[in-house]
Parts: structure tokens; sequence; C-alpha cells
């Protein structure tokens, strides 16, 4: 379980007696623990992070297991559960199983039976994801993936990325959130000498430096606080593959040092020790920011960018393909909609064509989906869609809003200005001001 060392496990139970006893039985296996006493607050919980098990407790109030175990099934689907019941009430337990739990496990339980139990149930959760994985590399592998587009800029960089993908060459894919970068990065991977060999995904700004520098390299026993044993980093296990590093920019100036060393000498330390180890991995990354305008700020060194950007490939935002919408929404209706036939209003078409899409494809799709789930008699209608969406005027690929002109006129002064002061002073604002504006627009 070399990829489940620090399995992340959810136990939901209201009474404070058995969540206690359970944390500490499943933390001498190291297990990252995430205690619930109140289970009406499980649905922000899974919401603010990913859980590969949750035990959770048939009998609670006000909301009782059954119900967690549908807000868990909804909002995380990919969580395996497991039902804590008592004695005289199996029969529940095993409906729950009927409606997606992996198992359930009967009190009392004493330590070695729970631990057993939630190895097992841990050692289920990673053959399913491991299948689940192999059937989406399946539907990928060798096309364009799930890229629909039919522009000629993005289908140039469709081909950009296949002819580059044989190579070892490393690749920097640019574009606003929401563009498509880790469906590009996947299709590079797919079509690669590398694509029978491991994927791994990390976003940099995920997690503090800390952590991250831990989850790229590995530490060792007591490096740190909470370092109970050796732990293999992300570079380790794709030895041999492809390592996707998504928001790039967000790492801090001492980890860009040692994500060069890798690409430069394939080598690297794990954090406690000094011990000097070599791999063979493929780098893919990805930004949302303008990494020379980073340089020129001392935020990104020159020499890693050089390196990342041997390859570039760069994403339009959504409002500039306007062509795409309609292609994207029949794919999304046809991807969300299930067996339903399912058309869309002239009216409403027009107004997801008028839409400026902040949010790009990302932000379309959530629409759809939102659109589906109200829309009548087989019909997206214009009263189906956001507000926003239906407010937006007639016309308005040509008129700009105001947070538009100063995204563009930020932009333009920063390209004249040379440095981040000069702009400031040019446009009469703190550089601080000017700092968080860039950051807001992704300048």
């Amino acid at each position: 379980m070399e990829n489940y060392q620090y399995p992340n496990v959810l136990i939901v139970d209201d009474e404070a007696n058995i969540l206690k006893t359970m944390a500490i039985c499943l933390k001498d296996l190291g297990y990252n623990i995430t205690t619930i006493q109140k289970p009406q607050e499980v649905e922000k919980a899974i919401a603010e992070q990913s859980f590969d098990l949750a035990f959770v407790d048939l009998k609670m109030q006000p909301i009782d297991g059954m119900e967690v175990l549908s807000i868990i099934k909804q909002k995380s689907p990919d969580t395996t559960i497991v039902i804590i019941t008592a004695h005289g009430s199996i029969d529940s337990a095993v409906e729950a199983i009927k409606k997606g739990a992996h198992n359930y496990i009967q009190k009392p339980f004493d330590f070695i039976e729970l631990q057993m139990f939630a190895q097992k149930a841990l050692e289920f959760h990673r053959l399913n994801s491991e299948v689940k994985h192999l059937r989406e590399q399946a539907i990928q592998i060798k096309g364009s993936g799930n890229i629909i587009t039919q522009n000629e800029k993005m289908l140039e960089m469709i081909d950009l990325a296949k002819r580059v993908a044989p190579s070892e060459i490393s690749v920097l894919i640019e574009g606003e959130s929401g563009t498509g970068k880790e469906l590009y990065a996947h299709l590079i991977y797919s079509n690669s000498n590398r694509s029978d060999k491991p994927y791994i995904k990390i976003n940099c700004a995920a997690l503090p430096e800390n952590l991250l520098e831990s989850e790229l390299f590995g530490h060792v026993k007591g490096a740190f606080s909470g370092a109970i044993k050796d732990r293999m980093g992300r570079f380790e296990e794709a030895n041999g593959g492809t390592v996707f590093l998504d928001e790039i920019a967000e790492i801090s100036p001492a980890l860009q040092a040692k994500l060069l060393r890798v690409l430069q000498q394939k080598e690297f330390e794990r954090v406690g020790e000094n011990i000097t180890r070599k791999v063979n991995v493929r780098i893919i990354a990805a930004t949302n920011r303008n990494l020379e305008e980073a340089i020129k700020e001392d935020a990104f060194r020159k020499d890693l960018f050089y390196r990342l950007n041997a390859v570039r490939i760069q994403l339009l935002p959504l409002r500039e393909r306007p062509e795409d919408i309609k292609l994207l929404v029949g794919h999304f209706i046809q991807k969300l909609g299930g067996n339903e036939t399912i058309t869309v209003s002239p009216d409403a078409l027009k107004a997801l064509k008028r839409y400026r899409w902040s949010g790009n494809v990302r932000e379309l799709e959530n629409t759809i989906e939102r659109a589906l789930l109200l829309a009548k008699d087989g019909i997206i209608e214009l009263t189906d869609l956001p507000e926003e969406i239906r407010s937006t005027p007639a016309g308005s690929d040509k008129l700009q809003s105001l947070e538009d002109i100063e995204k563009i006129h930020i932009k333009k002064v920063l390209q004249i200005a040379g440095d981040l002061n000069n702009a400031a002073r040019i446009l009469g604002i703190d550089p601080a001001t000017l700092w968080r504006k860039r950051k807001r627009y992704n300048l």
C-alpha cells in the first residue's frame, strides 16, 4: 500500500468516547484521522477535504447514519464507507450496504479487530481506485480525451500536444482556471511512451510549503512534527512515468531550486535525509499566471522557467472561442443528461453565447448541470439559467464591464512600466493594491 501510507479516515459518531477510542486505535496505523460528533457537520467536512475511508455510526441524532451515508455518496462518491452498528440493527446495516456502503462493523469491537477491518477496507478502496483509473485511461488513451473544441487555435494546441507527447521534453501549459489545462496534460501523457507508467498529479497551490516539499520529495521519520514513519514522495512514486505540476507559479523559491535540480540532474533528497536519490520522470507543468511577469518580480526563477518552457501550450479562455459554446453545451447535455433527449431554446443559447464565462469551461459545465435539474419538457429555457447569464445584455460582446476594462488597462500598464512600483505610480494606486489586483486578474 505504498500510495496509501497516509490515508484520510473520517469517523462520524455522536458518542465522544467512541470517537476518541477509534481515533487512538487508527492513529496507531499512521492514518490521518478526522472525527465528527455532530453528523450535520459532515457535508462541510467532505467539501473541505477528501477522505479515503469513512466510519459512520448508524444511530445518531439529529440525522442518522443512513442520511450521512447518502450525503457522502452524493458529495464524495469515491469515499469507501463502513457502517458502525449495534447488534439490534443488523438489518439496517444490510440496507445501508444496498445503498452504497462497503461493509459494516458491529459494536463492541476491540483494537485489533478494528485495525484489521480498516486495513481490509482500505485495500478494497485502493483496488477500486485502480480499477476506476484504468477505466478512465481506457476511455482517453490515444485520443483527444475530453477536449471539446472546433476553435482553430485550440485545435493547433491539441496537435502540438500530440506531436510532443512521444518525446521526453518538458511542457508548460498556460491558461486561465477552467480552460482545460489538466485535460491537455493527460492528453500528452496518454500519447507518450510513458503511458503505461505512473501519472501523478500535484496541485502546488493546495498545500503549504513545508507539506508540499514532503509531498513532492517524501520525508524520513522524525523530519518534522507528525512524521511518524518514512514516506515516499510523489516523484519517487512516479519514477519512470510523468508528474503533472498544476499551479506551478505558487511554489516557493526554495522549492523552485529543488525542482530545478530534479529537472537538470534527476536527483533529490527526502526531507530530513542526506541520501541522494535518483529519479526518472517527465514533468508537465501548468499555470494560470504570467510566469514572465513573475520572473520580473523575482517571484519565479528564470532558469526554471526555461527548463519548463521547452514546449509552451497556451489555451484560450472560453470568451475568445464563442464557436465552442454550442458544441460544449451539447457535450455536457449528453454527459450529464443521462438517456433523456434535452434541447436548448434559442433564447437560452443566445444568452450562453453572450456571457463572459470568467470560470471558462468549468463554469459552463456547472451551469448546464444546474439547468438540467430545472428544465421542463426536455427544453432548457432562458429562465433555467442563472440571473447573471439571463441579464447579460445583447451586444455585450462589444461592451465591456468595468472589471474587464480595468484588467486590460492594468495589463497594458504593466507591459510598459517595466516593474511593479513604476506601474503602481502610473496607475495612481499603492503597490500592494496593484499586487492584489494582479493576483485577482491572474496577470
